[in-house]
């Protein structure tokens, strides 16, 4: 049975692999992709969206709407300084290609419709696209089967500030919004688990390029300059958060501990901005996300090489 899914995104680097695995991935019915604020510049993102489609060959099949250019109420800021331009310099012909003319939290909220209560969306940006639409149609929360949101970390440090995570802090009222919807929701934190158990060092990316696929190839030239970036601060390898929760939709099994927490996000503090107070069960508050905490991380290793393994003919050449 086919999951209806569409992926809310910021394109750079591991949104980009998110992407693939919602493609590519048995089982999935990827219905679209829709743009948000956040990684890189907005129209930097979408054309690094199609880049990713190109790559899995895919140009056509999956429309891409345009949302929020900016957060709720706040100026938007950026990763660049980690991700570069988001695809590690490569660049195309997009000669012919458009995204589509419906707003994308109009087709969030039409996708919903049509899915009849079946439609997973998997948010990897700042969650301005999804608060929009409950805003506009606050029985949205009750239309969506599950919402996957990578943000926040689990009582852990941040990784644009010492308290926040960039997606929670580039739209942290956003990121309130959707909390206190109703969603049924997944959270896959920043950190632990993805320093712990989502970032690939430099052997793994050995073998990642040793598969000499399109796509692995284009997975090491996205994944560039956030490597350069993330060693430079300590990490040793590329982190993949966004690909994770992709796979956590997809392949449930690869979760080994989660919990029930309730989540909030600071948005008064300009000190904690953004930071998601996950509440484990101690404090008589009301449980409204379900935290991962543990993965398979070497079936995730599996899932993801396995994806990069796939053969694909690119139908517009790449160029540096």
């Amino acid at each position: 049975m086919s999951i209806p899914l569409v992926i809310d995104t910021d394109t750079a680097q591991d949104d980009c692999v998110a992407i693939l695995a919602g493609l590519l991935t048995e089982g999935a019915d990827l219905r679209a992709i829709t743009m948000v604020a956040g990684n890189v510049g907005f129209d930097r993102q979408v054309r690094n969206a199609y880049l990713t489609l190109n790559a899995g060959d895919r140009l056509g099949a999956v429309p891409i709407h345009l949302g929020s250019r900016r957060p709720l109420v706040r100026p938007w800021v950026s990763a660049e300084n980690v991700h570069g331009d988001g695809a590690g310099g490569l660049d195309m012909d997009f000669a012919g290609l458009e995204p589509e003319t419906e707003h994308a939290v109009d087709a969030l909220l039409r996708l919903a419709d049509e899915a009849g209560g079946e439609l997973s969306i998997v948010a990897i940006g700042p969650l301005t696209n999804i608060a929009l639409a409950v805003v506009k149609r606050p029985e949205f929360a009750q239309q969506v089967k599950h919402l996957v949101v990578m943000g926040g970390s689990n009582n852990a440090r941040g990784n644009i500030t010492a308290a926040a995570e960039f997606n929670f802090y580039v739209d942290p009222e956003a990121a309130k919004i959707v909390f206190d919807a109703g969603f049924h929701v997944t959270v896959v934190p920043w950190a632990p688990l993805t320093l712990q158990q989502a970032v690939f060092g430099r052997p793994v990316l050995d073998r990642i390029a040793a598969i000499g696929t399109p796509l692995s190839d284009f997975f090491t030239r996205v994944c560039s300059s956030t490597l350069a970036f993330d060693e430079s601060v300590g990490i040793p390898g590329t982190t993949h958060p966004d690909s994770l929760s992709v796979a956590v939709l997809l392949r449930p099994d690869l979760v080994t501990k989660s919990a029930q927490y309730h989540v909030d996000i600071e948005t008064g503090s300009e000190l904690t901005r953004g930071y998601a107070a996950m509440s484990w069960g101690v404090h008589g508050l009301t449980p409204n996300a379900t935290v991962v905490e543990e993965i398979d991380a070497p079936g995730f290793e599996a899932f993801l090489l396995g994806m990069l393994a796939t053969p694909t003919t690119p139908p517009r050449p790449f160029t540096a």
